[in-house]
């Protein structure tokens, strides 16, 4: 697996998607879905009804880009879907992305707290570089 950079939000569509959707499609769902720019280089994972097959969008500065594995035995291990509410998608870390692709049951994963800039300060913070 890649390095995801710390700026990097990871999205997670919630409802299996059709693995035959190429990029217009998944482009499609990450701006009606996930309601997010696909050109903003953050990365959208959809995956499977089987949970076999899992695909990772995302803009690589000149172009779209992605990336797709398919299991040969096995299933993905989404996190727990009422920690989303009623959301189409969930943000994830790096590290979850991680531990999904790895087969590790999320659950099961116990998370030490650690601290985490707030969406508001680090869009305070974006906004002043610029």
């Amino acid at each position: 697996m890649w390095s995801v950079p710390h700026q990097v939000r990871i999205f997670l569509a919630r409802e299996p998607v059709d693995m035959r959707k190429s990029f217009h499609g998944l482009i499609a769902l990450a701006e009606s879905v996930l309601e997010q720019d696909p050109l903003s280089g953050h990365l959208f994972v959809f995956i499977n009804r089987r949970r076999d097959r899992i695909k990772v969008l995302y803009w690589g500065g000149v172009g779209y880009c992605i990336w797709y594995q398919q299991l040969e035995e096995g299933s993905y291990q989404l996190p727990d879907a009422q920690a989303a509410d009623d959301e189409a998608g969930l943000e994830i870390t790096a590290g979850q992305l991680s531990l999904i692709l790895e087969g590790i049951d999320l659950s099961s994963v116990r998370h030490r707290k650690r601290f985490q800039v707030s969406d508001r300060h680090r869009d305070a913070t974006s906004s002043s570089r610029r």
